[in-house]
Parts: structure tokens; C-alpha cells; sequence
């Protein structure tokens, strides 16, 4: 700049003075489209930034989508996050440090789409928030796919005849959606296309900001926005296409205000005290001593359990690593959720170590517990040579392996006492005979806590699943001797 020139309007202090974050050359420019309506707001969000007073505390998450990359212009936090998912991570961050902002970025796939349950139970629990909702009515970074607001009518990638209304229903009015929620604080709807419309987007952004800085709750801003390419128009068409098509369709306005009824929000503080959280975890009346520890194990184990859905083999998991942790031993649970939790393999992996735990999943196994013969013939071959082998003997044939094994009727335990559902905890007895086995420790008493504290809630169902787990540590059977 020549000492002749003055810059009247520069670049607000809220973006970088150079995008150093933007791979290859180009370090002045963003990456947008010419007419995307990402970069306008881009702009009005830095403006506000600085205007407000906001820009230390604040955190912007970007989305999976066109502004995937917003981190790379906003002097300020940032942080990339999973498809859909940025109201919930933007939760843990406010519920973990309640004086910081966020704003959640977001397109019309983002969150009406893949993200639409995260995005509506954050609004309904009132999260203090602001939500920058920007809606072009189709998928701009994926080639222009029909979106959750497609209009009816609208062609598309993926509706070359146009969005049917009977085939793939009406396009989703997410601000009024959410405007009938009872939490929501402020709900807008607003367009990036002319300067009028620019200038009240500008207003209702920062409204949505100051709220929040008041920490008032939750608002959403739904910004109808160009994408002159997916729509095969220059920039002054999309916008005119915008106020044509989709204006009539998602009214421009404001939904919803009532931050002035509202008091500021003020939830329990986090704790993070160390000897807070562990009287929290096991109060004084409840007979557990987190500091009550054994003799450490000499190796880690890495466990598997599995069976039929339905025969508690999570419960069997948890109650594991309730043992575990009862004993100051570090522990994972890992549940399976998947079609074989209806039948066939369902399954948890447990860790049970004296040192930081790498990774809770579980592929090659040292202690394999099988409640069902699928479960076996599964799950046998990744047994480690010198591992160690549970299983259910009512249920499953003897296996024909080298490993160490036992087994105990645990099923036929606990039809004998009347309840099915407690072959799991004579399986957690057998389980303490053969930990007594290779570890010379006795963690029966532990295992007996966990189980209390597991069914403390079912008081009826404590001394049945105590009788089950003292039978099946009577009646283990040692099979095979590696």
C-alpha cells in the first residue's frame, strides 16, 4: 500500500490477517465459490467477533460440509468435528467450561440430515448456543444433492425429475420446527441475497451472539443462502432465485423471542476435584472403598465376553470392570450394538490393567467368555495360544482346543434358582475361580460389590444373583491344562 492510499473498511480483526491455516499458496482469499453466501457470513460472524467483545471465549465448530475448513479464517477456537455432530460436542464444551461461546456451524445436510437428532435434543435442553443454520436447499461440497430442503419440484443429482413430495416428502422447516419447542430462546430466519436482507441477517446474528453472552440459551439463525454452482447459476441469478423459489417457501422472519423471560442459566458447576468425584462415585453408606486394593495383576487382560442378546453378556462386561475399578485397576467396556444383539453373537470387551489402556477394543483375546455356541465358533480363533477359555457348558459343546479351559453349567445354575437371567453372574463366579487361578488374588469379595452395585436399583434380584455367582464359583470345572 503506497503512503497515499487509506484503508477505510479493512478486514475485520476477526479473521487472520493471513489464512496461514489454508494449504497451498493462496493465503489472502478464501475458498468459496464466487456468490457462495459462506464467505457474506463469514464476514458478519467476524465482525461480531470483535464488535462484541467475544472473540477470546469464543469457539466456532465447523461442519462436515463447504465450511468444513471455516477454522482456517476465524481468529479464534475452532474445531472440525464428525458429520452432524456439532451441537453435542459444542454441549461437552459449554457444560465443561459454561463461560466460553460457541457457535454451531451448519449446512442444510449437516444438520437436517445426519445430524437433525443431535441438533433438536441440544434445542430442547436449551444449551446455550447460538446455531448459524445456513440453508441453500441443496448439497453444495458433494455435487449437488437433493438436501432435507430441496424444494418440491427442485432438481437435483439425486432427483433428476425433481423432489417429490409423495416419493421423498416436504422440505423441512427447521426453524419452525424448533420454534415450537418449548427451550429455544430465539429463532430467525433470514437471508444472505440483497443488502436489506444482508443487513437484517447482520441484527439477528448478533442478537443470537448477545443472548448467548448473556447466556440466556439456546438460538438459531437459519440463513437462506446461495450456491450458484449446484444451482447452474451466476451469483446474481442464485440470489434471484432464492427470493423466487425459496423465500415463498421458508418465509423470511422471527419465529421466536423471549430471552427477556427468561433468567440466565445456571446449571450445577462441573467438578473437577478429584476427591469430590470419588466420594460422588461411592458415597460413605454404600460399603465400596475405592482405595481398598489388591495385590496388581500380573499381566493385562484383555477380554471378550459373548453370547445369545438377551443372556446379559453387557451386564456380564460391566460388572467385570465394576470389579476392576472397585480395586483401582484401570478398565474399558466396549458393548457391541448390532443386529446380533436380537440373537447370534452379542458381545463386550473388557480391559482389565495396572497401566493406561491403549485401546478398549479387544481383537486378540487372553480370557474369552462364551455364553452360546455362535459366540464360540466365532470368537475361538482369536484366543491367544496361551489364553484362557470360559464357557457355558450348557450350551455349548466341549471345544477341541490346546488353550486353558473351564467351563460350569451356568445355565442349568440359574434355571435351578428359578430366574435365567442370572447365568451371567454364575459365569462371574466361575470367572473369579479361574482369575484366583492365574492371578494367586482373590477378588471374590469384589466381584460380590460389583454385583450390588450393579443390581442395587433391583434390591429383589441382589441376593439371587449372589446365590448364582457363589454356585458357579463352586462348580467351575477345569477342562483342559495349557
Amino acid at each position: 500500500m503506497s503512503v497515499n492510499e487509506t484503508v477505510k473498511f479493512g478486514r475485520s480483526k476477526g479473521f487472520f490477517e493471513t489464512f496461514d491455516r489454508r494449504p497451498g499458496p493462496i493465503k489472502k482469499n478464501m475458498h468459496y465459490c464466487p456468490g457462495c453466501g459462506h464467505g457474506i457470513l463469514h464476514k458478519l460472524i467476524a465482525e461480531a467477533l470483535i464488535d462484541l467483545g467475544m472473540r477470546d471465549k469464543m469457539i466456532v465448530i465447523s461442519p462436515v460440509g463447504c465450511a468444513v475448513f471455516a477454522y482456517y479464517y476465524f481468529d479464534c477456537g475452532g474445531i472440525s468435528v464428525p458429520h452432524g455432530r456439532a451441537p453435542a460436542v459444542a454441549t461437552g464444551m459449554i457444560r465443561a467450561n459454561p463461560d466460553s461461546f460457541v457457535i454451531s456451524y451448519q449446512g442444510d445436510g449437516d444438520l437436517g440430515a445426519i445430524g437433525l437428532n443431535n441438533f433438536l435434543q441440544a434445542a430442547n435442553r436449551g444449551e446455550n448456543m447460538t446455531v448459524c443454520f445456513v440453508n441453500n436447499g441443496i448439497y453444495g461440497m458433494t455435487s449437488g444433492q437433493m438436501a432435507p430442503t430441496t424444494l418440491v419440484g427442485q432438481k437435483t443429482a439425486t432427483s433428476p425429475y425433481g423432489r417429490s413430495a409423495t416419493n421423498e416428502g416436504y422440505p423441512l422447516k427447521v426453524a419452525e420446527m424448533v420454534a415450537a419447542l418449548e427451550s429455544p430462546i430465539y429463532v430467525e430466519r433470514v437471508a444472505l441475497t440483497s443488502t436489506k436482507n444482508i443487513r437484517a441477517a447482520r441484527t439477528a446474528l448478533r442478537k443470537g451472539l448477545t443472548y448467548m453472552r448473556e447466556k440466556r440459551g439456546f438460538s438459531l439463525i437459519e440463513f437462506l443462502a446461495a450456491c450458484p454452482v449446484n444451482l447452474k447459476k451466476n451469483a446474481s441469478e442464485a440470489d434471484d432465485w432464492i427470493e423466487n423459489n425459496m423465500i415463498p417457501y421458508f418465509p423470511l422472519g422471527r419465529f421466536k423471542d423471549v430471552a427477556s423471560d427468561r433468567s440466565p442459566i445456571e446449571r450445577p458447576e462441573p467438578v473437577f476435584d478429584k476427591e469430590k468425584v470419588v466420594e460422588a462415585l461411592f458415597p460413605a453408606d454404600s460399603g465400596l472403598d475405592w482405595r481398598k486394593k489388591e495385590a496388581k495383576l500380573r499381566k493385562e487382560l484383555r477380554i471378550k465376553c459373548a453370547g445369545f442378546g438377551g443372556q446379559g453378556v453387557l451386564s456380564l462386561g460391566l460388572m467385570i470392570a465394576e470389579m476392576g475399578q472397585s480395586r483401582d485397576i484401570n478398565v474399558s467396556w466396549l458393548p457391541s450394538y448390532g443386529p446380533e444383539m436380537r440373537g447370534g453373537t452379542a458381545n463386550c470387551s473388557v480391559v482389565l490393567s495396572n497401566n493406561e489402556i491403549g485401546s478398549p477394543i479387544v481383537k486378540e483375546t487372553n480370557l474369552l467368555i462364551t455364553m452360546n455356541q455362535p459366540s464360540m465358533d466365532k470368537f475361538l480363533p482369536d484366543l491367544l495360544p496361551k489364553g484362557l477359555l470360559l464357557y457355558d457348558r450348557t450350551n455349548i459343546e466341549r471345544p477341541d482346543t490346546d488353550r486353558r479351559t473351564y467351563s460350569v453349567e451356568a445355565g442349568r445354575i440359574a434355571i435351578e434358582l428359578g430366574n435365567p437371567k442370572c447365568a451371567n453372574s454364575a459365569i462371574m463366579g466361575a470367572f473369579a475361580a479361574c482369575l484366583r487361578g492365574i492371578e494367586q488374588v482373590n477378588y471374590e469379595e469384589a466381584f460380590e460389590e460389583a454385583i450390588r452395585k450393579t443390581f442395587a436399583k433391583k434390591a429383589n434380584l441382589v441376593n439371587l444373583n449372589i446365590e448364582a455367582f457363589r454356585k458357579g464359583k463352586e462348580s467351575v470345572k477345569i477342562e483342559n491344562v495349557n
